[in-house]
Order: C-alpha cells, then sequence, then structure tokens
C-alpha cells in the first residue's frame, strides 16, 4: 500500500510495482487510510510522514496495531532524517528520502519483505517454545542447539519424513513437538508411540488398525495410530526396536500413503506426517540388524541429530535453572537458585541421562534443600562418580560407566521398579533388561 498526498507519486510506485509482479493499494491521506484498517493486511506499506490531514508519526502507532505484521517504509523530504529515524524508532522498518527512483523502491521493497517473513518465522517459533516451555523463555544458549532450532524451522513447513536421532534423554519428543507446533498440521492431531513399549503380537494392531475377530482378544474393530494422526503428526519414538517384519509393512505404508488393518481387506488413505525418534546410531542398528536399511532411506529425508548434554555445558545451568524454578512452584517453596559451586558442580558433570536426568536431579534437590538456595551437599551428583563406576566395572568404556551408573542410580530411586527406571530414562522395558544384563547389575 502506498500512502501519499501526491497523485504523482502514488500512481509512479502503483505502476512501477505492479509492472513486476505486485498488488498496490493506494490512500491520500490518513483518513483514507484509515478506512483500509478493517479490510486485508498489505505485506508492505510505504508511509509519507506528510499528510494534509495527519502527520505520519502519530499515525505509525495506529497502523502497526492495525497491521501488525505489515512492513513500514516512511518517505520523507529533505530536511526531515530527525523525523524518519523516531519513526523507525517507533516501529517502521527504514526511512526512504523522495524522490525515490524504480530500482531503489523495488529493493527496499523486496528487502521489507525479507524482514517481514523472517519476524513472522520467528514469532511462529517463540510461539511454539513458548506453548512447549508452559510461557517460558526456551531454554538453549549453545550453538549446536540453535543450529538444530534452525534446521527445524527449515523443515517443519514441508511434510517429509524426519529421522531425530539422539541419545537417551537430550529432547528427542521435545523437538517432534516443535516441528508438529511450527508445521501446517499444528492444529491436528499430534499422535506419539514408544514403538518400544508395545507388546509385540500386538503392535501391528495398535499402529494400522484391526478388524474384530483379527486375532484372539479382539472384540471390535480398532482404527489404528496411523488413522487417528489424521491431518496432523505421528511420533514413531524407538523405531529401531519396532521388530524388523513390522518395519516391513510400515516402509509399504509410508510408500503408498495407505493402511490396510490388520484382518482386514480394504486399504485407506492416509494423510500424517512421520517423524521417526531413536537413541541407535542409524548405522549400528542397520548393522545389527535392528533397522531395515531401506526403511532409514525413507524415512529420514531429512535426520536432526541432537547432542548430548555433555557436548553443549553452555545449556546445563540455564536448563536447570528452568527446572528449578518450575519445581520449587509446584512444591510451594522459595528456593532462589544454585550457588556457584553447585552450578559449577552441574556444568562439570557429563549427565549420561542427558536432560531427563538433569530434570530429575533438579526436582530431586528441590525437595530436599534446606536453605533458598540449592548447595552441592545438595546434590546426588560427584564428578568422580564416573570414574569411580569405570573401575567397578573393569573395561567398560568410559561412556558405559556413566550409562551403568545412571541405571544403577535409577533403580535406587524407584526401588528397583524396572518400568519406572525405564519411564524415567526414556527407553523400553526391553532396552533397560539387556542393559541390566550386559553391566551385570543386580536387580
Amino acid at each position: 500500500m502506498i500512502v501519499d498526498d501526491e497523485e504523482v507519486i502514488r500512481e509512479f510506485v502503483k505502476t512501477y510495482l505492479e509492472g513486476i509482479g505486485y498488488e498496490v493499494t493506494e490512500a491520500a491521506d490518513g483518513a483514507a487510510l484509515k478506512l483500509c484498517y478493517d479490510g486485508p493486511q498489505p505485506d508492505v506499506v510505504l508511509l509519507d510522514l506528510k499528510l494534509p490531514d495527519a502527520d505520519g508519526l502519530t499515525i505509525l502507532p495506529q497502523l502497526k496495531k492495525a497491521w501488525p505484521e505489515a512492513a513500514v517504509i516512511v518517505l520523507t523530504g529533505h530536511g526531515s532524517i530527525e523525523a524518519a529515524v523516531e519513526a523507525t524508532k517507533r516501529g517502521a522498518y527504514y526511512f526512504q528520502q523522495k524522490p525515490i527512483d524504480g530500482d531503489t523502491l523495488k529493493l527496499q521493497v523486496e528487502r521489507a519483505l525479507e524482514h517481514k517473513q523472517i519476524n513472522e518465522e520467528n514469532s511462529s517459533l517463540r510461539r511454539a517454545l513458548s506453548t512447549m516451555s508452559g510461557g517460558a523463555a526456551p531454554v538453549f544458549q549453545s550453538q549446536a542447539m540453535k543450529n538444530v532450532v534452525r534446521t527445524v524451522e527449515r523443515v517443519a513447513q514441508s511434510d517429509v519424513s524426519i529421522l531425530i536421532t539422539g541419545e537417551s534423554g537430550t529432547g528427542k519428543e521435545v523437538i517432534a513437538d516443535l516441528i508438529h507446533l511450527l508445521s501446517p498440521r499444528s492444529k491436528g492431531p499430534n499422535v506419539k508411540v514408544n514403538c518400544a513399549a508395545l507388546p509385540r503380537e500386538l503392535i501391528e494392531s495398535e499402529l494400522f488398525g484391526s478388524v474384530r475377530g483379527a486375532f484372539t482378544g479382539a472384540q471390535a474393530d480398532r482404527e489404528g495410530l496411523f488413522r487417528q494422526a489424521e491431518g496432523g503428526t505421528l511420533l514413531l519414538d524407538e523405531l529401531s526396536e519396532m521388530p524388523i517384519d513390522t518395519q516391513s509393512k510400515l516402509l509399504r505404508v509410508l510408500q503408498e500413503k495407505e493402511v490396510r488393518p490388520v484382518g482386514g481387506k480394504t486399504s485407506y488413505k492416509i494423510d500424517c506426517r512421520v517423524i521417526a525418534a531413536t537413541n541407535r546410531v542409524p548405522q549400528d542398528a542397520i548393522r545389527d540388524g535392528k533397522m531395515r536399511e531401506d526403511l532409514y532411506y525413507r524415512i529420514s529425508a531429512i535426520s536432526v541429530f541432537l547432542p548430548p548434554l555433555r557436548d553443549r555445558r553452555e545449556d546445563i545451568v540455564p536448563l536447570a535453572s528452568a527446572f528449578l524454578k518450575r519445581f520449587a512452584a509446584q512444591a510451594n517453596r522459595v528456593i532462589t537458585g544454585f550457588t556457584p559451586d553447585a552450578a559449577d558442580l552441574l556444568r562439570r558433570f557429563d549427565w549420561p541421562g542427558n536432560v531427563r536426568q538433569l530434570q530429575n536431579e533438579v526436582q530431586r534437590a528441590v525437595l530436599m534443600a534446606e536453605d533458598k538456595v540449592i548447595d552441592v551437599p545438595d546434590l546426588a551428583i560427584t564428578v568422580s562418580q564416573a570414574t569411580e563406576q569405570q573401575a567397578e566395572a573393569g573395561n567398560l568404556t568410559l561412556m558405559e560407566a556413566m550409562e551403568r551408573n545412571t541405571i544403577v542410580q535409577m533403580l535406587k530411586e524407584t526401588r528397583g521398579n524396572k518400568l519406572e527406571t525405564a519411564k524415567r530414562l526414556g527407553i523400553g522395558r526391553q532396552t533397560l533388561y539387556n542393559k541390566i544384563k550386559a553391566y551385570a547389575i543386580e536387580a
């Protein structure tokens, strides 16, 4: 939109920009502009600061209130630079002196549109992160996580399948939620399934649905998770724990975009975005026969790797502080933060259980702390734990020793409840049983 009282300028802008593909509307003064506020919001507004019935600086806040997403370029004559600078402080994107030529006009409009698009993307990201964190500010400072979020922003708008990899507890489900919230499917269902938690004999009926009588106990038709996720997103967590024969059927569903219930004769078209996650290195899972190679290539059109917490230590204390604030409020306790020594210990610890372990540690410390700040004695962790456990474990690598230590500690906290331990660690029951056996843990 061009807002200017000089007809020759309005005509020039309209003719030039329409000639290169833009739609242009015009208003000759402030009154005409106000009449447009209830109509469609323009992407860019060219606003003259000197109108016959109003001052541009006065109009600008009203315009931004009516059209908050519009990028405003103010037009000014010679001798009005101070007013133009003031306009940028009040929300204008840029100012341009008259007279304005075609090439400059084209460049400024293109830049304003780019600026508007970036603002819209950032606004969507902030809303999504705020929704996920209960209204709190997003908690990450590391360049590694900034890169992850940048990738998520770029791919969220498409429908391409995504594979999220990373150790247990790094936040793969959180990233899947972020992708859903930033996608055009955000108003649709966000369905999640932990493939390791489903009994082998029931996983296909859970995913694809089943008809009455298809197997013993099938007393009614079951819709299946793919159809429940219609118009939304389906997260297949711990994909590598899915039986190989089921993976073959999943591949066919992804290729054909249709699903046939177990025992059924009719296939149904599906319309959902599939996100998969695994805590295994995909190449290792393929080598070990835990993941079909063709499924991996089909589902990993885009791969997102979440680095472990020990590789992004600058995120540890901000995360811990956010957890502290939440758990202190829940427990109705006044705890203001961590002592410098406690914060240093948090940063130095390797967190083999990643963000989930950090969250559990802070929650326990909030309940146990006697003062208004959490100090080292309030924390159950010590930097030497992993090293000591490695010595006990003999030939275990440092990473394995830390993982063993985490499992032992979690089993103690859950009083030997393996189901709860697996849940807190973010792994399947069978995965936990395998690790208990491999590490010779008495449980």
